[in-house]
């Protein structure tokens, strides 16, 4: 379905619940899975997160995780601990074009039984569950964080728990640490000094109160964009949000405030603000550690007439679409000029945007929501809108609810 939103002005001082993130929500389900005495609340109700709980719920031997990348990795080690279950974990055609030769290396390492079951390296693959009697790893630093939290997840039900070597510059550290904070949440001992981490064993877990999952700061990456494009004096307040997140896109709270937003957090709520509209310099800025905002902060800089140059983007070629090739060919479309490598994105400043556009979003949920917000300025037709609904489900009527025009387009 395709999807026209017209040129709006947002109605001020609106409030709308976001869903509980899809990373956080994706770790807890899993340890929920591990130790069932955890309750959890605000769970995501994303499609990622509706595959994960699925997939641990079941007794199917075939598991189609769809587009779920981060299911793919969390359930891949999951499953090489389930001792007598044996699954075959399968997936889109995309899934199978995603990398996962990095993650099953590594539990082999540990004695993992895991045989590919068409191309090597490449899901689907077959997973003969079995008790991993090693509790030392090694791989490359400059993997997808994922991985890594997929490895420690599993830890503590290790006998000797989990020792993990990285080697050189480490990725997306902020998601590595929300996963240890997560499992010190639930009272499993970590520690993480250089680059090693260690995660002690934990056979059982008693805990009393519910773990509340902190709203998705990606899902609010969009309303950024939506307030930075928007006239001063625009606002919007979104909950539920803790100003010492444990997720890495919280930095978007300092780098959109150069976009003349400002960010107000009270009653575990965050509250924007546009605030100027000067003439705001060119970004420079290295998103290692939050990849997932790049194409949001992309068109934002392109609807607001100023560039950016954007490193620390290599895991973008490997997510639901090759996402710079993805952000190079429609941001063109738009009049925009734009250069990529294999992990930066350079956009020049613009003058105008081409009208009667339509955005192809190539399966990506970030595809279609990151360039929404640029109904602030023209009319624009998203592509396969309905892909939100693997991270935000509700996104178009929450944009509806603040007064974007949207419908069907003819």
């Amino acid at each position: 379905m395709d999807l026209l939103l017209k040129a709006s002005i947002i109605n001020s001082q609106n409030a709308i619940k976001v869903s509980g993130s899809k990373s956080e929500t994706n770790r807890l389900l899993l340890l929920q899975a591990l130790y069932p005495d955890l309750v959890l609340e605000n769970t995501s109700n994303s499609d990622d997160s509706e595959v994960m709980v699925k997939a641990l719920q079941g007794i199917e031997s075939s598991i189609d995780i769809h587009h779920a990348g981060t299911a793919m990795r969390f359930l891949t080690a999951y499953f090489a601990i389930q001792e007598g279950r044996e699954v075959v974990l399968t997936g889109s055609s995309r899934m199978k074009e995603r990398p996962v030769k990095i993650l099953v290396d590594a539990l082999r390492q540990l004695g993992a039984e895991i045989t590919y079951q068409e191309n090597e390296g490449f899901p689907p693959i077959k997973i003969k569950g079995k008790k991993l009697l090693q509790n030392q790893v090694s791989l490359a630093a400059n993997v997808s964080s994922q991985y890594i939290s997929a490895l420690l997840l599993i830890g503590p039900k290790l006998e000797k728990g989990l020792e993990l070597k990285l080697g050189g510059e480490i990725t997306s550290v902020p998601y590595i640490k929300m996963t240890l904070a997560l499992l010190r949440e639930i009272g499993v001992e970590t520690s993480f000094t250089g680059n090693k981490i260690i995660v002690n064993p934990k056979s059982e877990i008693k805990t009393s109160k519910p773990i509340i999952v902190e709203s998705d700061w990606s899902s609010a990456s969009y309303f950024y964009s939506i307030i930075a494009l928007s006239k001063i004096g625009t606002s919007i307040t979104l909950s539920s949000y803790k100003k010492d997140s444990f997720q890495g896109d919280s930095v978007l709270a300092e780098i959109y405030s150069e976009f003349g937003v400002e960010t107000t957090f009270q009653n575990n709520s965050i509250h924007l603000k546009k605030t100027n509209n000067s003439k705001f310099k060119i970004q420079n800025l290295e998103l290692n550690n939050a990849p997932d905002i790049a194409q949001t902060i992309a068109v934002t800089c392109f609807g607001l007439g100023i560039g950016c140059h954007l490193t620390g983007l290599h895991t973008l070629k490997i997510k639901e679409t090759d996402r710079l090739l993805a952000l190079k060919n429609e941001l063109g479309k738009l009049g925009a000029n734009v250069s990529i490598s294999d992990e930066s994105l350079t956009l020049e400043p613009s003058v105008k945007i081409n009208p009667g556009i339509k955005i192809k979003t190539y399966q990506d949920h970030r595809m279609a929501m990151a360039f929404a917000p640029l109904a602030i300025k023209m009319d624009i037709v998203i592509e396969q809108a309905e892909v939100v609904s693997k991270s935000y489900p509700a996104f178009w009527e929450d944009l509806k609810s603040i007064g974007v025009q949207i419908e069907v387009a003819e």
